[in-house]
């Protein structure tokens, strides 16, 4: 248990403040939160979570998806306990710790003041609220359910920001070994394997085949090291250049999703975004078509963007949703999915489906990177043993002949 001091707004918008004992920062928060109160400040409880620092890496300009989630449920409790519209941004304005969200919900709050609605004030800022908040908060106008959608929002920003950096983390401990393997065997091969290569030379001994080699490319990085170093940035470069056009986004994707057990890990991540994303939206009483093309923004992958955007096309003609997605089954588009979309549009239970759906996928990528992570450690620390352990046989071995000439 850990000790948290805190400052909040009770229902009525009163100021108010203390510190209460938690397991951790997200227990606290929930403690304070059925107490009805909306949080401005809260701190202590000792070092944070690994959790807790990757939500709060920066996104949307300034913005972090955990200042998004609390942001979202404050104006949520507002909202349950009457507080008007104009008044909400501007408590929240004056309590906001970060100059930039402090800015963003002060011009909102002459906006509204202006007479401009919540989701055209919203829609003013980009780099904070994503067109998919934007047009989730216009639903709520539209259904005068506007503190269900913030709770709805919070709590999807929560587990999509928690989903897609569970599947990113999962890859930097294997970069990060790569990337060690790569400059250990490269300072041996420029500083250890030439003066043991000038030992072996001297000796005149025949050297074996693969110590030949080892000398060669120890010869060569030595020599043109630089060179190949500047290739490599130069290349690398262009690569991040034409990875930014349209073919190159493309080729991306389809290299991403041909890498064994990782495509697939991709794949599970997108489909578990697009069933979550369609269904929130759908739930809140967004068209299936407006629906479709706010996905098409939001799934960050071009594959998946385009076969979207047929979709919309398909479904603007009459097609069903499923008999569209059927044509990219079963690669892209796995039959279960399709199937159950069918059943959902048979059933009128789509919003349900694609909620199964969310959830099912969310469960496999979660599996999927658990196991990955499970593997690959092992793997690739075999990998440095053998690389570094071929390394030196190549060279020491020609020493331990000479030694037993003699």
């Amino acid at each position: 248990m850990a000790d948290f001091k805190y400052e909040a707004l009770d229902s009525n918008g009163k100021a108010t403040s203390g510190t209460l004992s938690a397991g951790g920062q997200d227990a606290a928060i929930g403690i304070l939160q059925r107490k009805g109160l909306t949080i401005t400040s809260i701190t202590g409880g000792g070092n944070k979570s690994t959790w807790q620092q990757m939500q709060e890496i920066t996104i949307f300009g300034g913005v972090s998806s955990r200042d998004l989630v609390i942001l979202s449920r404050q104006i949520a409790t507002l909202f349950e306990a009457q507080v008007s519209a104009l008044r909400v941004f501007r408590l929240l304005a004056e309590q906001a710790e970060k100059p930039f969200i402090r800015q963003v919900l002060a011009t909102i709050s002459d906006d509204l003041q202006g007479g401009n609605s919540i989701s055209k004030s919203l829609e003013k800022h980009p780099k904070v609220f994503s067109d998919f908040y934007v047009n989730m908060v216009r639903a709520g106008e539209e259904s005068g359910k506007l503190d269900q959608t913030f709770l709805f929002l919070a709590d999807y920003i929560d587990r999509s920001y928690e989903l897609g950096a569970k599947a990113k983390n999962a890859l930097i401990y294997p970069a990060f070994i790569v990337v060690t393997f790569i400059a250990v065997m490269t300072l041996m091969l420029t500083l250890v394997i030439p003066k043991i290569g000038a030992i072996l030379t001297d000796s005149g001994q025949k050297l074996p085949f693969f110590t030949e080699v080892i000398l060669g490319f120890s010869r060569f990085l030595t020599n043109y090291g630089i060179f190949l170093l500047i290739a490599l940035i130069i290349g690398g470069y262009f690569m991040f250049r034409y990875i930014q056009t349209p073919a190159g986004r493309i080729a991306w994707s389809h290299f991403k999703f041909s890498i064994p057990y990782v495509g697939s890990l991709y794949q599970k991540l997108y489909l578990s975004r697009i069933a979550d994303n369609m269904n929130v939206m759908l739930t809140s009483g967004i068209s299936a078509v407006r629906a479709l093309e706010i996905t098409a923004n939001v799934v960050e992958d071009d594959i998946y963007e385009a076969i979207l955007r047929e979709a919309i096309e398909g479904v603007k003609g009459g097609a069903p949703l499923s008999q569209v997605l059927a044509r990219y089954s079963p690669g892209q588009m796995p039959g279960i999915f399709v199937q159950m979309l069918q059943i959902g549009e048979e059933t009128g239970e789509m919003g349900n489906i694609l909620d199964r759906l969310a959830k099912f996928y969310s469960r496999e990528v979660n599996s999927a990177v658990d196991t990955l992570v499970s593997l690959i450690e092992p793997v690739l620390i075999v990998a440095l043993a053998l690389g570094v352990g071929f390394l030196l046989s190549a060279v020491l071995l020609p020493i331990y002949n000479s030694a037993s000439s003699l």
